[in-house]
């Protein structure tokens, strides 16, 4: 009958099994939106977690981020329109 040569280590003999608890990790659909999500886990696309929405998405930010540079714009264009009148009347 063989026998083994060596004493095989405790770190040798352990590595066979190290890999043994990996799974295939699970893929689930967001209810909102359908997109593929991780169970447990916030929507990346719409930010609901369990019908609530806890998340700012990007869309969502650029819409506000938009708006306030619109308001921005507008107000330095009222001030120019100000300022050129002001100068018009003091010309005169």
């Amino acid at each position: 009958m063989p026998v083994p040569k060596r004493k095989r280590s405790r770190a040798r003999r352990d590595s066979r099994f190290a890999n043994k608890g990996m799974a295939v990790a699970t893929i689930t659909q967001c209810a909102q939106c359908s997109a593929s999500i991780m169970p447990h886990q916030a929507c990346k696309e719409c930010g609901f977690y369990k019908g609530r929405k806890v998340l700012r998405t990007k869309t969502e930010r650029l819409v506000v981020r938009n708006s306030v540079r619109k308001k921005r714009v507008e107000s330095t264009r009222k001030k120019e329109r100000l300022e050129a009148k002001a100068q018009r009347a003091t010309q005169e």
